[in-house]
Protein backbone atom coordinates (compact mmCIF):
# COMPACT_ATOMS: atom_id res chain seq x y z
CA UNK A 1 0.00 0.00 0.00
CA UNK A 2 1.53 3.31 -1.03
CA UNK A 3 1.60 6.50 1.01
CA UNK A 4 -1.12 8.20 -1.04
CA UNK A 5 -3.60 5.45 -0.27
CA UNK A 6 -2.64 5.37 3.40
CA UNK A 7 -3.25 9.09 3.77
CA UNK A 8 -6.63 8.92 2.06
CA UNK A 9 -7.75 5.93 4.12
CA UNK A 10 -7.12 7.92 7.28
CA UNK A 11 -9.60 10.63 6.36
CA UNK A 12 -12.43 8.59 4.86
CA UNK A 13 -15.85 9.74 6.12
CA UNK A 14 -18.45 7.53 7.78
CA UNK A 15 -21.07 8.48 5.20
CA UNK A 16 -22.62 6.86 2.11
CA UNK A 17 -21.07 7.45 -1.29
CA UNK A 18 -19.16 6.07 -4.25
CA UNK A 19 -15.48 5.25 -4.65
CA UNK A 20 -13.38 5.04 -7.82
CA UNK A 21 -10.29 2.80 -7.85
CA UNK A 22 -7.45 3.81 -10.21
CA UNK A 23 -4.38 2.05 -11.60
CA UNK A 24 -0.92 3.55 -12.08
CA UNK A 25 -2.00 5.26 -15.32
CA UNK A 26 -4.85 6.97 -13.50
CA UNK A 27 -7.43 4.84 -15.32
CA UNK A 28 -10.55 4.04 -13.32
CA UNK A 29 -10.67 0.24 -13.04
CA UNK A 30 -13.49 -0.19 -10.55
CA UNK A 31 -16.44 1.83 -9.24
CA UNK A 32 -18.32 0.85 -6.10
CA UNK A 33 -20.82 2.24 -3.62
CA UNK A 34 -20.99 1.99 0.14
CA UNK A 35 -23.33 2.79 3.01
CA UNK A 36 -20.24 3.75 5.02
CA UNK A 37 -17.30 4.76 2.82
CA UNK A 38 -14.76 4.42 5.62
CA UNK A 39 -15.56 0.75 6.27
CA UNK A 40 -15.99 -0.32 2.67
CA UNK A 41 -12.87 1.23 1.14
CA UNK A 42 -10.63 0.20 4.05
CA UNK A 43 -11.78 -3.40 3.69
CA UNK A 44 -9.95 -3.68 0.37
CA UNK A 45 -6.60 -3.00 2.02
CA UNK A 46 -6.99 -5.07 5.19
CA UNK A 47 -7.37 -8.77 5.86
CA UNK A 48 -7.20 -11.58 3.32
CA UNK A 49 -9.08 -11.75 0.00
CA UNK A 50 -9.80 -14.29 -2.68
CA UNK A 51 -7.77 -14.34 -5.89
CA UNK A 52 -9.92 -12.00 -7.96
CA UNK A 53 -10.11 -9.34 -5.25
CA UNK A 54 -6.36 -9.61 -4.69
CA UNK A 55 -5.89 -9.03 -8.42
CA UNK A 56 -8.03 -5.88 -8.25
CA UNK A 57 -6.22 -4.56 -5.17
CA UNK A 58 -2.82 -5.26 -6.73
CA UNK A 59 -3.61 -2.78 -9.50
CA UNK A 60 -4.94 0.01 -7.26
CA UNK A 61 -2.52 2.92 -7.00
CA UNK A 62 -5.00 5.61 -6.01
CA UNK A 63 -8.69 6.16 -5.38
CA UNK A 64 -11.27 8.91 -5.21
CA UNK A 65 -14.56 9.03 -3.38
CA UNK A 66 -17.75 11.05 -3.61
CA UNK A 67 -19.97 11.53 -0.58
CA UNK A 68 -23.72 11.32 -1.18
CA UNK A 69 -26.69 12.17 1.00
CA UNK A 70 -28.31 8.71 0.83
CA UNK A 71 -27.96 5.12 -0.36
CA UNK A 72 -30.33 5.92 -3.22
CA UNK A 73 -28.15 8.78 -4.39
CA UNK A 74 -25.09 6.50 -4.13
CA UNK A 75 -26.78 3.85 -6.29
CA UNK A 76 -27.78 6.34 -8.98
CA UNK A 77 -24.30 7.89 -8.97
CA UNK A 78 -22.65 4.47 -9.18
CA UNK A 79 -24.74 3.50 -12.21
CA UNK A 80 -23.86 6.76 -13.95
CA UNK A 81 -20.14 6.45 -13.16
CA UNK A 82 -20.02 2.86 -14.43
CA UNK A 83 -21.76 3.92 -17.62
CA UNK A 84 -19.36 6.83 -18.03
CA UNK A 85 -16.05 5.08 -17.30
CA UNK A 86 -16.84 1.42 -18.16
CA UNK A 87 -14.30 0.07 -15.59
CA UNK A 88 -12.84 -3.32 -16.45
CA UNK A 89 -13.52 -4.87 -13.03
CA UNK A 90 -17.19 -3.92 -12.90
CA UNK A 91 -20.06 -6.09 -14.02
CA UNK A 92 -19.98 -6.56 -17.77
CA UNK A 93 -23.54 -6.51 -19.10
CA UNK A 94 -22.84 -6.90 -22.78
CA UNK A 95 -25.61 -9.23 -23.74
CA UNK A 96 -24.63 -11.53 -26.60
CA UNK A 97 -28.23 -12.59 -27.10
CA UNK A 98 -30.96 -10.49 -28.64
CA UNK A 99 -34.44 -11.90 -28.70
CA UNK A 100 -36.76 -11.55 -31.68
CA UNK A 101 -39.78 -9.27 -31.64
CA UNK A 102 -42.67 -8.76 -34.00
CA UNK A 103 -42.85 -5.15 -35.06
CA UNK A 104 -45.67 -3.13 -36.57
CA UNK A 105 -43.82 -0.52 -38.57
CA UNK A 106 -44.46 3.19 -38.19
CA UNK A 107 -45.47 3.76 -41.82
CA UNK A 108 -48.51 5.18 -43.56
CA UNK A 109 -49.40 1.62 -44.52
CA UNK A 110 -47.84 -0.48 -41.74
CA UNK A 111 -46.39 -3.99 -42.01
CA UNK A 112 -45.61 -6.72 -39.49
CA UNK A 113 -41.96 -7.75 -39.56
CA UNK A 114 -39.77 -9.88 -37.28
CA UNK A 115 -36.63 -8.23 -35.93
CA UNK A 116 -33.99 -8.54 -33.22
CA UNK A 117 -33.39 -4.79 -33.01
CA UNK A 118 -35.63 -2.64 -30.86
CA UNK A 119 -35.38 1.00 -31.88
CA UNK A 120 -37.01 4.23 -30.76
CA UNK A 121 -38.80 4.64 -34.07
CA UNK A 122 -42.41 4.96 -32.82
CA UNK A 123 -43.15 1.46 -34.10
CA UNK A 124 -44.98 -1.06 -31.90
CA UNK A 125 -43.04 -4.09 -30.69
CA UNK A 126 -44.50 -7.36 -29.42
CA UNK A 127 -42.43 -9.98 -27.65
CA UNK A 128 -39.77 -11.00 -27.03
CA UNK A 129 -40.07 -14.54 -28.37
CA UNK A 130 -37.72 -17.39 -27.44
CA UNK A 131 -36.57 -17.85 -31.05
CA UNK A 132 -37.23 -16.74 -34.62
CA UNK A 133 -39.41 -19.74 -35.32
CA UNK A 134 -41.91 -18.76 -32.63
CA UNK A 135 -41.87 -15.12 -33.76
CA UNK A 136 -42.37 -16.10 -37.42
CA UNK A 137 -45.26 -18.43 -36.64
CA UNK A 138 -47.00 -15.67 -34.70
CA UNK A 139 -46.32 -13.14 -37.48
CA UNK A 140 -47.76 -15.49 -40.10
CA UNK A 141 -50.83 -16.00 -37.94
CA UNK A 142 -51.37 -12.26 -37.55
CA UNK A 143 -50.88 -11.66 -41.27
CA UNK A 144 -53.56 -14.24 -42.05
CA UNK A 145 -56.07 -12.68 -39.67
CA UNK A 146 -55.35 -8.97 -40.17
CA UNK A 147 -55.09 -7.56 -43.72
CA UNK A 148 -52.03 -5.38 -43.22
CA UNK A 149 -49.68 -4.62 -46.08
CA UNK A 150 -47.28 -7.50 -46.87
CA UNK A 151 -44.91 -6.10 -49.52
CA UNK A 152 -41.72 -4.12 -48.83
CA UNK A 153 -42.51 -1.65 -51.60
CA UNK A 154 -45.95 -0.73 -52.86
CA UNK A 155 -46.59 -2.30 -56.27
CA UNK A 156 -48.64 -0.69 -59.01
CA UNK A 157 -51.37 -3.33 -58.93
CA UNK A 158 -53.08 -5.63 -56.45
CA UNK A 159 -51.34 -8.85 -55.46
CA UNK A 160 -52.43 -12.35 -54.45
CA UNK A 161 -52.82 -11.34 -50.79
CA UNK A 162 -55.62 -8.95 -51.78
CA UNK A 163 -57.52 -11.73 -53.56
CA UNK A 164 -57.03 -13.94 -50.47
CA UNK A 165 -58.50 -11.23 -48.26
CA UNK A 166 -55.19 -10.73 -46.43
CA UNK A 167 -54.43 -7.21 -47.70
CA UNK A 168 -56.53 -4.07 -48.26
CA UNK A 169 -54.50 -3.11 -51.36
CA UNK A 170 -53.38 0.37 -50.27
CA UNK A 171 -51.23 0.31 -53.44
CA UNK A 172 -54.32 1.12 -55.54
CA UNK A 173 -56.98 2.06 -52.98
CA UNK A 174 -57.30 5.04 -50.68
CA UNK A 175 -57.50 3.53 -47.19
CA UNK A 176 -58.37 5.62 -44.14
CA UNK A 177 -55.37 5.57 -41.70
CA UNK A 178 -57.82 4.92 -38.86
CA UNK A 179 -58.41 1.46 -40.30
CA UNK A 180 -54.78 0.55 -39.70
CA UNK A 181 -54.84 2.11 -36.22
CA UNK A 182 -57.80 -0.06 -35.33
CA UNK A 183 -56.06 -3.17 -36.65
CA UNK A 184 -52.95 -2.36 -34.62
CA UNK A 185 -55.06 -2.07 -31.48
CA UNK A 186 -56.75 -5.37 -32.27
CA UNK A 187 -53.39 -7.08 -32.74
CA UNK A 188 -52.21 -5.79 -29.36
CA UNK A 189 -55.42 -7.08 -27.79
CA UNK A 190 -55.01 -10.43 -29.55
CA UNK A 191 -51.46 -10.88 -28.25
CA UNK A 192 -52.51 -9.96 -24.73
CA UNK A 193 -55.00 -12.81 -24.46
CA UNK A 194 -57.74 -11.74 -26.84
CA UNK A 195 -57.25 -14.61 -29.28
CA UNK A 196 -60.24 -16.46 -27.78
CA UNK A 197 -62.48 -13.55 -28.79
CA UNK A 198 -61.03 -13.62 -32.30
CA UNK A 199 -61.68 -17.37 -32.49
CA UNK A 200 -65.28 -16.87 -31.40
CA UNK A 201 -65.79 -14.21 -34.07
CA UNK A 202 -64.27 -16.45 -36.76
CA UNK A 203 -66.49 -19.34 -35.66
CA UNK A 204 -69.54 -17.12 -36.06
CA UNK A 205 -68.41 -16.09 -39.55
CA UNK A 206 -67.76 -19.74 -40.45
CA UNK A 207 -71.29 -20.74 -39.41
CA UNK A 208 -72.83 -17.82 -41.32
CA UNK A 209 -70.87 -18.76 -44.45
CA UNK A 210 -71.93 -22.41 -44.12
CA UNK A 211 -75.59 -21.42 -43.79
CA UNK A 212 -75.24 -19.40 -47.01
CA UNK A 213 -73.67 -22.46 -48.67
CA UNK A 214 -70.39 -20.55 -49.10
CA UNK A 215 -68.37 -23.62 -48.24
CA UNK A 216 -65.01 -22.39 -49.55
CA UNK A 217 -65.35 -19.27 -47.42
CA UNK A 218 -66.37 -21.37 -44.42
CA UNK A 219 -63.32 -23.57 -44.96
CA UNK A 220 -61.06 -20.49 -44.90
CA UNK A 221 -62.47 -19.45 -41.53
CA UNK A 222 -62.07 -23.01 -40.21
CA UNK A 223 -58.43 -23.09 -41.31
CA UNK A 224 -57.77 -19.77 -39.56
CA UNK A 225 -59.33 -21.10 -36.35
CA UNK A 226 -57.17 -24.22 -36.49
CA UNK A 227 -54.07 -22.15 -37.16
CA UNK A 228 -54.79 -19.97 -34.11
CA UNK A 229 -55.19 -23.07 -31.95
CA UNK A 230 -51.96 -24.59 -33.25
CA UNK A 231 -49.81 -21.50 -32.76
CA UNK A 232 -51.21 -20.50 -29.38
CA UNK A 233 -51.11 -24.06 -28.03
CA UNK A 234 -47.32 -24.19 -28.56
CA UNK A 235 -46.88 -21.59 -25.83
CA UNK A 236 -47.25 -23.04 -22.35
CA UNK A 237 -49.10 -20.89 -19.86
CA UNK A 238 -47.51 -20.20 -16.48
CA UNK A 239 -49.80 -17.39 -15.33
CA UNK A 240 -53.44 -16.62 -15.85
CA UNK A 241 -53.25 -12.85 -15.52
CA UNK A 242 -51.35 -12.24 -18.82
CA UNK A 243 -48.98 -9.83 -17.04
CA UNK A 244 -45.57 -9.11 -18.59
CA UNK A 245 -42.94 -9.52 -15.87
CA UNK A 246 -39.25 -10.16 -15.29
CA UNK A 247 -38.38 -12.36 -12.32
CA UNK A 248 -34.90 -11.94 -10.81
CA UNK A 249 -33.05 -14.34 -8.55
CA UNK A 250 -29.43 -14.63 -7.47
CA UNK A 251 -26.97 -16.85 -5.62
CA UNK A 252 -23.46 -16.20 -4.28
CA UNK A 253 -20.59 -18.60 -3.72
CA UNK A 254 -16.84 -18.11 -3.31
CA UNK A 255 -16.90 -14.48 -4.43
CA UNK A 256 -18.99 -15.07 -7.55
CA UNK A 257 -22.60 -14.13 -8.19
CA UNK A 258 -25.07 -15.83 -10.51
CA UNK A 259 -28.16 -13.84 -11.51
CA UNK A 260 -30.99 -15.47 -13.41
CA UNK A 261 -33.80 -13.52 -15.04
CA UNK A 262 -36.97 -15.25 -16.20
CA UNK A 263 -38.88 -13.41 -18.92
CA UNK A 264 -42.65 -13.88 -18.67
CA UNK A 265 -44.58 -12.32 -21.53
CA UNK A 266 -48.36 -12.38 -21.89
CA UNK A 267 -48.46 -14.88 -19.05
CA UNK A 268 -45.95 -17.23 -20.72
CA UNK A 269 -42.44 -18.11 -19.61
CA UNK A 270 -40.51 -17.58 -22.83
CA UNK A 271 -36.83 -17.43 -21.89
CA UNK A 272 -34.20 -17.34 -19.17
CA UNK A 273 -31.08 -15.18 -19.01
CA UNK A 274 -28.08 -16.19 -16.86
CA UNK A 275 -25.18 -13.92 -15.84
CA UNK A 276 -22.18 -15.03 -13.75
CA UNK A 277 -19.61 -12.50 -12.58
CA UNK A 278 -17.17 -11.81 -9.71
CA UNK A 279 -18.25 -9.48 -6.91
CA UNK A 280 -16.16 -7.12 -4.82
CA UNK A 281 -18.71 -5.72 -2.38
CA UNK A 282 -21.82 -6.75 -0.47
CA UNK A 283 -23.91 -9.23 -2.52
CA UNK A 284 -27.12 -7.25 -2.10
CA UNK A 285 -25.44 -4.08 -3.33
CA UNK A 286 -23.95 -5.94 -6.30
CA UNK A 287 -27.38 -7.32 -7.14
CA UNK A 288 -28.98 -3.86 -6.96
CA UNK A 289 -26.30 -2.56 -9.32
CA UNK A 290 -26.98 -5.43 -11.72
CA UNK A 291 -30.73 -4.68 -11.78
CA UNK A 292 -30.06 -0.97 -12.16
CA UNK A 293 -27.92 -1.58 -15.23
CA UNK A 294 -29.97 -4.41 -16.72
CA UNK A 295 -32.42 -2.12 -18.51
CA UNK A 296 -29.68 0.03 -20.02
CA UNK A 297 -29.44 -2.68 -22.68
CA UNK A 298 -31.85 -1.75 -25.53
CA UNK A 299 -33.08 -5.35 -25.92
CA UNK A 300 -34.14 -5.44 -22.26
CA UNK A 301 -37.46 -3.64 -22.39
CA UNK A 302 -38.87 -2.97 -18.93
CA UNK A 303 -42.09 -4.97 -18.43
CA UNK A 304 -45.11 -4.00 -16.37
CA UNK A 305 -43.89 -5.92 -13.34
CA UNK A 306 -40.41 -6.71 -12.00
CA UNK A 307 -39.98 -9.21 -9.15
CA UNK A 308 -36.81 -9.34 -7.02
CA UNK A 309 -35.95 -11.51 -3.98
CA UNK A 310 -37.61 -10.66 -0.67
CA UNK A 311 -34.28 -10.30 1.14
CA UNK A 312 -33.29 -7.35 -1.07
CA UNK A 313 -34.08 -3.85 0.19
CA UNK A 314 -36.65 -2.76 -2.38
CA UNK A 315 -37.05 0.74 -0.97
CA UNK A 316 -34.00 2.04 -2.85
CA UNK A 317 -35.22 0.76 -6.21
CA UNK A 318 -38.78 1.87 -5.56
CA UNK A 319 -37.60 5.43 -4.98
CA UNK A 320 -35.44 5.37 -8.10
CA UNK A 321 -38.36 6.21 -10.44
CA UNK A 322 -37.88 2.78 -11.99
CA UNK A 323 -40.94 1.30 -10.27
CA UNK A 324 -39.64 -2.16 -9.51
CA UNK A 325 -42.80 -2.83 -7.53
CA UNK A 326 -44.72 -3.65 -10.68
CA UNK A 327 -45.86 -0.41 -12.36
CA UNK A 328 -44.93 0.84 -15.79
CA UNK A 329 -43.37 4.29 -16.07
Amino acid sequence: MNETIQNKLAILPEEPGCYLMKDRQGTIIYVGKAKILKNRVRSYFTGSHDGKTQLLVSEIEDFEYIVTSSDLEALILELNLIKLHDPKYNIMLKDDKSYPYNKITNEKYPRIITTRKVKKDKAKYFGPYPNFSAANETRKLLNRIYPLRKCNRLPDRVCLYYHLGQCLAPCVKDIDPKVFEEMTDEIAKFLHGGHEEVKAELEKKMMDAAEKLEFERAKEFRDQIQYIETVMQKQKMVSGDMTNRDVFGYAVEKGWMCVQVFFVRQGKLIERDVSIFPIYQDPEEEFLTFVGRFYDIPEHIKPKEILIPDNVDKTILEKDRTDYDGREN
